[in-house]
C-alpha cells in the first residue's frame, strides 16, 4: 500500500504527527531510522513496491512553527523548521490565522529551499491557540479556512512543494467542519488531508471517530485521506486503513518513547510481520542516543538539551520496574553523565514487559469547552473587523 505526496510516492503510508516540543529533529531522526530498519529485504514478498518507492518508510513532520515567528526569523522557529542530516523530505508544519501572513511564511520556506512538504496546521486544540481563532476552531469559518489553504498552495506550487491540511472533525458536536473542510482543501489543491478524529472539545478524550475519518474519505475522492487517533500499535494502523478505507495514518502520541513503534509500522504495512520488543538494556541505548542528538541539536547546549530530553522519560520507562525514586530522578537529570549513572544504575536486564509498555501515553484530559474569539460562532463567515484582529494576533506571536 503506498501513498502519493505531490510527486512523490511513499512506500509506507504513515506520517509522523507533529506534536509541539516532541518532534524535533532529534526525535524524528530516531522514528526515521526506527522506519528504515522495518522494511523489507530485497527480494522479500511486496519489498518491490516498497523499496521502488521515493520515499519508502514514510514522513516525518517537524514541530508546529507559527507563520509570523517564521517570517520574523526568530531564532527558535529557525531552529525548529532545521533538518536532521538524514532529513530526505523536509517536512513543515505551518500554524496561522491571516492569510497574507501564512503566504509570506510559505513563499520564505519554498523561495530560499527550506522545505519539500508543508502542511497547515488546523487541528490544534490548545485553549491559547483556538483563542485566537486558529488551529481546530479555525475551519469554523469557511472563507477564512479556504483563503489561507489557496494562498498556501499557490506559494508552495512555485517550488513544486505539496502542501496538505490536518484537521480535527470540528468545534465541538454541534459545530462540526470537517466535511466542509475537506472538500474546500481539496478544491483549494490540498496534496491531501489528515483528520484527527475528534472535535477541539473532546482534545484527546475518549476515543477516536473512525466513522468520521470513512465519511470523510467518501466525500473527498479527488486526493488521499489520512486517518490520525488512537494509534498505539501496528495492528491498530492496519484496523484503522480496513475500517475506514483512508490512504494512510498520522501517528502522535503513539510514538512518543518508542520511536522503535515507526519499525512496526513499516514492516505491518509491508506484511512481513517484522517487530521490535525492547528490554529496558535497548531502551537505555535509544534514550542515552538521543540525549546526545539532543545536544548536537541545541549546539552543545548540554543543560537545554537534557532539560528537554525530561518529558520523554516517563514515555520511555512506562511498564518497566523502575521504580518511584529512579523515575523521579531520571526526570532531573541535568548532564549527559548524570543519565549515563542513573541508566547504570537500573536493571537493565529486565526483558519487553508487553502489553504494560503499550497503549496510551500521557494523559488523555477530559472534554472542555474550547477558548473561542468573542462572537467567533456568531457566523460562518469573517467581517473586516475580525479580519483585523486575528491579523493582530499574527503580529502578537514572537515565539516559534
Amino acid at each position: 500500500m503506498s501513498l502519493t505526496l505531490g510527486r512523490r510516492t511513499l512506500g509506507t503510508p504513515v506520517v509522523l504527527a507533529p506534536m509541539a516540543g516532541v518532534t524535533n529533529a532529534p526525535f524524528r531522526q530516531l522514528c526515521r531510522e526506527a522506519a528504515r530498519a522495518g522494511l523489507p529485504a530485497a527480494g522479500e514478498s511486496g519489498a518491490d513496491a516498497v523499496l521502488g518507492a521515493d520515499v519508502p518508510e514514510g514522513i516525518f513532520v517537524s514541530e508546529m512553527v507559527t507563520s509570523r515567528a517564521l517570517v520574523e526569523r526568530t531564532p527558535e522557529s529557525m531552529r525548529i523548521i532545521t533538518p536532521a542530516p538524514d532529513e530526505t523530505v523536509r517536512s513543515v508544519q505551518l500554524y496561522g490565522v491571516d492569510p497574507a501572513t501564512v503566504g509570506a511564511a510559505v513563499r520564505m520556506l519554498v523561495s530560499e529551499d527550506r522545505a519539500d512538504h508543508i502542511d497547515l496546521n488546523f487541528g490544534c486544540p490548545v485553549p491559547k491557540v483556538t483563542k485566537r481563532g486558529g488551529g481546530a476552531v479555525l475551519p469554523w469559518k469557511r472563507d477564512l479556512f479556504a483563503a489561507i489553504v489557496r494562498v498556501a498552495v499557490r506559494e508552495a506550487a512555485r517550488g513544486d512543494v505539496p502542501l496538505t491540511v490536518k484537521m480535527r472533525m470540528g468545534i465541538d458536536a454541534d459545530h462540526l467542519t470537517y466535511l466542509e473542510a475537506g472538500l474546500r482543501a481539496q478544491d483549494a489543491g490540498a496534496a491531501w488531508v489528515a483528520l484527527h478524529a475528534r472535535t477541539a472539545a473532546e482534545y484527546y478524550s475518549g476515543h477516536a471517530h473512525r466513522d468520521a475519518i470513512a465519511r470523510l474519505k467518501e466525500t473527498v475522492t479527488d486526493i488521499p485521506v489520512l486517518g490520525n487517533g488512537d494509534i498505539w500499535s501496528a495492528q491498530d494502523a492496519l484496523d484503522m486503513v480496513a475500517e475506514t478505507g483512508c490512504d494512510g495514518v498520522v501517528v502522535g502520541r503513539g510514538c512518543q518513547g518508542r520511536p522503535w513503534l515507526f519499525t512496526d509500522l513499516v514492516a505491518g504495512f509491508a506484511g512481513t510481520g517484522r517487530g521490535v520488543r525492547p528490554g529496558l538494556r535497548d531502551v537505555a541505548r535509544v534514550l542515552r542516543r538521543h540525549g546526545e542528538l539532543m545536544i548536537e541539536h541545541f549546539d552543545g547546549d548540554e543543560g537545554r538539551a537534557l532539560r528537554e530530553l525530561r518529558k520523554h522519560m516517563a514515555w520511555y520507562l512506562k511498564g518497566y520496574a523502575v521504580g518511584g525514586d529512579a523515575r523521579r530522578g531520571l526526570a532531573l537529570v541535568d548532564s549527559l553523565a548524570d543519565l549515563d549513572a542513573k541508566l547504570a544504575a537500573l536493571d537493565l536486564d529486565q526483558p519487553y514487559p508487553g502489553e504494560a509498555a503499550e497503549g496510551q501515553r500521557g494523559r488523555a484530559g477530559t472534554p472542555k469547552i474550547p477558548s473561542v474569539p468573542q462572537g467567533w460562532l456568531d457566523s460562518r463567515e469573517i467581517d473586516a473587523e475580525l479580519a483585523a484582529s486575528l491579523h493582530e494576533a499574527e503580529l502578537s506571536v514572537s515565539g516559534g
